[in-house]
């Protein structure tokens, strides 16, 4: 049993990124990224890191060893919205045909209702609605977000910092 975590970025393109962490490794990961938290500090946050801390939370994910995939939509569809909803739909099937039960998003209140509507949709679509549950949390409430948020904005970057998070990016898809 995996659950999955998942973040968007919007820096260039409009990136979905799930990263799937073993049930019986939920703990010791929560636990590594907290203890990268600084005091006074809600959450990991990459956008709002120095590059030393950068280099640091992508050394410690590294080491957690996730799996993460990228689901990049392009300019096809008009807009962010349509985008996102393009990315969620590939990511259900791909959760409903690996077998992963539970998904976490990153709270973004504009969204929830949105993102819930092409849940239900894709879930009865692919089968999985009776087995797979689904939250939005905030980031400072779930630790295991800091993940999708460091490797996609690793990825966005490119260069040397995409070169860092490769080794956890297990697949890339172009929708």
């Amino acid at each position: 049993m995996s659950h999955v975590f998942v973040d968007e970025s919007k820096a260039r393109d409009y990136l979905l990124i799930s990263a799937v962490v073993v049930a019986a490794d939920l703990g010791q990961a929560r636990r590594a990224i907290r203890a990268l938290t600084l005091p006074g500090q809600p959450r990991l946050h990459m956008k709002k890191e120095s590059n030393r801390r950068r280099r640091q939370i992508l050394t410690t994910i590294d080491g957690l060893a996730p799996e993460v995939t990228i689901y990049r939509a392009g300019t096809l569809w008009r807009t962010e919205l349509e985008r996102r909803d393009q990315c969620l739909h590939a990511l259900v099937a791909d959760i409903a045909d690996q077998g992963h039960t539970y998904l976490c998003l990153e709270r973004d209140a504009s969204l929830v209702g949105r993102d819930r509507q092409q849940l239900i949709e894709a879930t009865r679509a692919t089968g999985c609605a009776d087995r797979l549950s689904y939250r939005h949390e905030s980031a400072t409430a779930e630790p295991l977000l800091a993940i999708p948020d460091a490797v996609g904005w690793a990825w966005a970057r490119g260069g040397d910092w995409r070169r860092r998070c490769e080794k956890v990016v297990t697949d890339t898809i172009n929708l």
